[in-house]
């Protein structure tokens, strides 16, 4: 039987970044389901501070070159590729010198600064998705996971719902506990609205601006499926989660992540 194809969209990996609970996840997960009854991508952001010579990234340029607009503004699309070990499965990296400027001596609270934040998930959600066009790999199941994932839902369902590389995949939005402090630009949903999204498309936002709850529910509005991925995740999130007719993976530690995660994408893919 041929492997399902499964498109990670994580916001930290290890060891491309130091070790946290977010990153270990965004390692040990794909590897635990690749190369079974599922074949796994994984793509994240080119984070400043990531070392491209001790973790051996190279440039793809057949995938890059395009470039994306933002905001009236014109953004070069660069595509790093790194092999993870010991599953050689390809990781890919989201760059562009105008959003992730190399800091090595710098962590990654540098790079998710609030104020910056807004253009760089709308810039990192295009790429991913126009990546995976361009490589011309159907996923069956979309993993968003974290809050720099949060609008892949949307663009999905919304910009590329017709597009026939997306649509039979399942998404599914997983819940962290990580978030950023205050909100967003301003101007987000303006700048959403000129990326050719409604009023109507972007109503859970409110007349507010938009903080790290906000844009979570946002991308459960547009998943199909939601997992809680720890016990610490916001309560008002997992009642959220819990409140939708979707499908709700809680927190539960008695099973390895890996095997409920399978388990959850074969019903999605199943039905």
């Amino acid at each position: 039987m041929e492997a399902k194809k499964v498109l990670f969209i994580s916001q930290e990996v290890a060891p491309y970044l130091p070790e946290t609970p977010m990153s270990v996840l965004g390692r040990d997960v794909p590897q635990g389901i690749h190369g079974k009854e599922f074949e796994v991508r994984s793509f994240t952001p080119r984070y400043g501070c990531i070392n491209e010579r001790r973790n051996q990234l190279h440039e793809v340029i057949r995938l890059s070159g395009m470039n994306l607009i933002i905001d009236d503004a014109d953004h070069p699309l660069i595509i790093k590729v790194a092999t993870l070990l010991p599953s050689r499965m390809q990781v890919y990296f989201i760059d562009n010198d105008d959003y992730f400027q190399p800091m090595p001596e710098k962590g990654l609270e540098t790079d998710l600064l609030p104020s910056d934040n807004d253009e760089r998930v709308m810039f990192f959600t295009m790429g991913v998705i126009e990546t995976v066009k361009k490589l011309r790999w159907q996923p069956a199941v979309i993993h968003c996971s974290g809050w720099v994932s949060a609008l892949a839902p949307l663009y999905l369902r919304r910009k590329y719902n017709d597009d026939p590389t997306f649509r039979n995949s399942k998404i599914v939005f997983a819940l962290h506990p990580d978030k950023f402090e205050g909100t967003l630009d301003p101007r987000f949903v303006e700048k959403l609205i000129m990326s050719e999204f409604t009023e109507d498309d972007l109503r859970i936002f409110g007349n507010e601006p938009v903080d790290f709850k906000k844009l979570n529910k946002l991308a459960m509005e547009y998943a199909d499926a939601i997992i809680q991925v720890t016990d610490d995740v916001d309560p008002e999130l997992v009642e959220y989660a819990a409140s939708t007719s979707k499908p709700f993976l809680p927190y539960d530690a008695s099973e390895p992540r890996s095997a409920q995660y399978v388990n959850f994408y074969r019903t999605l893919t199943e039905e």
